[in-house]
């Protein structure tokens, strides 16, 4: 990657230079880069845009005309790093959609409002369990876990103890999520994010991860694909006292409108994941841990639907991406705007696709219930048969035990059992003795999708 030039000293005399041979012969293609965006709307940097501009245009004027757009849109965010470095953005119309998404599909109101829509179809919880899991899983993915979305799932379904430290990782992956629900309400500190990894990594190898142990010295890198050093954190030599001017930045309230320092929470958990990749705390499962935290933020800023999000399976999809992004706020100057709309284009993508299963969802559950009047069964079917039927039908489970009923549809374990035995005697399900617990499934002549 091209790092931009340095600009010190050239961005207050630009429009002199303007005026100079040979540039005034082309003064208006300059002046057509005095703005922060290319002309589709991107925020691109200097390695991408160099090859965008006119044939003889001066690259380093042309980037000191793009900088200085820029410049007069930046706003301040967090304080990064030793030497202490302002990292700054600058809100793209990007961020503004992806803000518009979390408002009106990803807060708690909305999640409640899809709640209701669904009704007495107790089918969504098991939905919305299933959609739990996938951050776990995919974090760990992202990180090298080499385990199938199928046995991952079936591992965490079944509660099953971890075979492999591939396993072990998505486990504390989703501890780790669990984790951040819970202490939601909590402030950040430099003892809550120790927590966080230790909840996280502990019991994978803990010689390589030392679970909630901080670095105490500089041979922590971050190296690509290939070996080469891509990323120097900041001296361990005072990185506790920068984690509490961390937490006590992100403590402080923004969201008030009124404030002229207002910020969105869904940018200031951008910024505390970015943050957390940057310090590079730990000696392993850095990402992890940033990650999770950007979700405690959101849990904390009433975001609840970001529980049923995966943003980590859109990551994985793109990781060089993912890691370029880094990069080029890195090399610019700690302009995190790379970062942040990376970030957003992944929310928007991860918004749209929970919503769509909500929606395919409650379609599916009135095909359904279509079906079940039409073949006579609907009356003959508690609310909670119903529902497991249906989830059994659709695909969503092929299994069903006591336990997992009983978690799922929130009842007693009694009231689970006598579920699953009612569509045994109704020859809907079948069952059989696996270890010490009875497995239920569909009998095959029920298996035809609708």
């Amino acid at each position: 990657m091209k790092k931009p030039p340095i600009l010190r000293g050239r961005t207050d005399p630009v429009f002199d230079l303007l005026g100079k041979s040979p540039h005034k012969e082309r003064l208006s293609d300059y002046l057509g880069l005095l703005k922060p965006l290319d002309d589709q709307g991107r925020y691109l940097p200097f390695d991408e845009l160099r090859y965008r501009w006119a044939p003889g245009l001066d690259s380093n004027l042309c980037w000191a005309l793009v900088k200085k757009a820029r410049t007069a849109q930046y706003s301040s965010l967090l304080p990064l790093g030793e030497p202490l470095q302002w990292g700054k953005f600058m809100l793209t119309p990007l961020a503004q959609k992806a803000i518009s998404a979390v408002d009106r599909q990803a807060t708690t109101a909305a999640l409640e409002y899809m709640t209701s829509q669904i009704g007495e179809h107790a089918h969504f919880s098991y939905l919305l369990n299933d959609l739990i899991e996938d951050e776990a899983i995919s974090s760990s993915q992202l990180e090298g876990a080499a385990t199938t979305t199928r046995v991952a799932k079936d591992m965490l379904k079944r509660n099953r103890l971890p075979r492999t430290p591939d396993e072990r990782m998505v486990i504390g992956n989703f501890k780790m999520m669990n984790f951040a629900w819970e202490k939601r309400h909590d402030a950040l500190s430099v003892e809550l994010i120790s927590a966080m990894h230790r909840v996280g990594v502990e019991g994978i190898d803990d010689t390589q991860y030392s679970p909630g142990a901080f670095r105490g010295n500089d041979d922590v890198v971050v190296q690509d694909g290939e070996g080469n050093t891509v990323h120097t954190p900041p001296p361990a030599a005072g990185l506790v006292s920068r984690l509490r001017v961390l937490s006590m930045w992100i403590n402080q309230p923004h969201n008030d409108p009124d404030q002229v320092d207002y910020l969105h929470p869904l940018i200031k958990g951008i910024a505390l994941h970015f943050a957390l990749g940057y310090e590079h705390p730990f000696r392993d499962g850095n990402g992890r841990v940033a990650r999770a935290l950007f979700y405690w933020f959101m849990f904390k800023n009433d975001y609840s639907a970001f529980r049923y999000i995966a943003i980590s399976i859109l990551l994985r999809s793109a990781p060089v991406k993912y890691g370029r992004s880094y990069l080029n706020t890195e090399a610019d100057d700690l302009d995190l705007t790379y970062f942040i709309d990376f970030q957003c284009s992944v929310i928007l993508r991860a918004v749209s696709g929970f919503t769509e299963a909500y929606r395919k969802s409650l379609a599916y559950a009135e095909s359904f219930d279509r079906w079940l009047l039409e073949s006579g069964f609907f009356d003959r079917l508690t609310e909670k048969q119903r529902a497991v039927f249906q989830v059994a039908k659709s695909g969503m489970a092929k299994e069903f035990t006591a336990v997992n009923v009983k978690e799922n549809l929130d009842c007693s374990y009694n009231t689970a059992s006598a579920t699953l035995n009612g569509l045994v005697e109704l020859e809907v399900f079948e069952k059989r003795k696996m270890g010490r617990e009875w497995v239920f499934f569909l009998r095959a002549q029920n298996t035809t999708p609708l």
